[in-house]
């Protein structure tokens, strides 16, 4: 839907308002899809996207980056306005994995969600360590209301859609501005805070946890995580590490699926 995208563009227009008065006071850069940096890209697809490559060499659209002095991306941002959830919720959970295999120097993931999302999208995001923060989509129809432009239809109202569209156009480029900086206000404290927590560069760097990665020769694969340097190590030197592949643990196709809890 043209409006809806037109919303979400606005969207990614105010953050990179907030990140780059952000990237000013904490020496940073910000390079979103609105942007002058062109990162390098074996695509020509270069135009209002912002593409970083993966290990395998496979390109990803984001919305934004925030880096340090010397360009190694920290932060990255996505946002959507709620369409295809399942679509998004499972693109941005495979990218951003993929992407922080390669680049060791990413902290954190933030998304910004506009509209109604579904708690099931929500916490599986939050299980792969994305930061949500989200815009109700009442408020967003609200500030549409204030100009003129009817965002509450039904799915086959199409003369209330066109209309819509048609008032959205006719709006000046201000006005228009000002959705989206309304919109980015709704969470502008909360996002500052989250943001200068991780750039925070005082907090001194400790080993959090420690993933280990089994892979048989069939192509099992086991993983084990543990809260310290020395568990690991002791977990690495016992022997016949391969019986973890023959142990009758695993899970079964008719187990029930994991609950996350945030």
């Amino acid at each position: 839907m043209l409006l809806r995208e037109s919303i979400e563009a606005l969207l990614k227009i105010s953050l990179g308002d907030v990140c780059v008065r952000l990237s000013d006071e904490y020496g940073c850069h910000y390079v979103g899809a609105d942007s002058t940096a062109v990162l390098p890209s074996k695509s020509s697809r270069k135009k209002r996207q912002v593409l970083i490559a993966d290990e395998a060499g496979n390109e990803y659209a984001v919305a934004g980056i925030l880096t340090n002095q010397h360009v190694d991306p920290l932060l990255l941002f996505e946002v959507c306005f709620a369409a295809n959830q399942d679509k998004f919720m499972r693109n941005i959970c495979t990218t951003h994995s993929a992407i922080r295999r390669r680049y060791h120097s990413i902290r954190s993931s933030i998304a910004i969600l506009a509209g109604s999302w579904s708690n099931s999208s929500i916490a599986m995001m939050e299980s792969h360590d994305i930061t949500i923060f989200l815009i109700p989509f009442d408020f967003i129809c609200d500030q549409l209301e204030k100009v003129g432009v009817d965002f509450r239809w039904g799915e086959k109202e199409k003369e209330k859609a066109f209309a819509a569209w048609e008032n959205y156009n006719q709006l000046t480029n201000e006005e228009q501005d000002q959705i989206g900086r309304a919109m980015i206000q709704v969470i502008e404290a909360r996002l500052f805070g989250r943001i200068e927590d991780i750039l925070d560069e005082s907090v001194p760097r400790e080993v959090d946890k420690v993933i280990i990665e089994l892979i048989s020769n069939l192509g099992e694969v086991k993983i084990f995580e543990f809260d310290s340097v020395d568990k690991a190590i002791e977990f690495l030197e016992q022997e016949g590490l391969e019986a973890h592949f023959v142990l009758t643990d695993s899970v079964t196709l008719f187990e029930p699926p994991p609950v996350y809890e945030s």
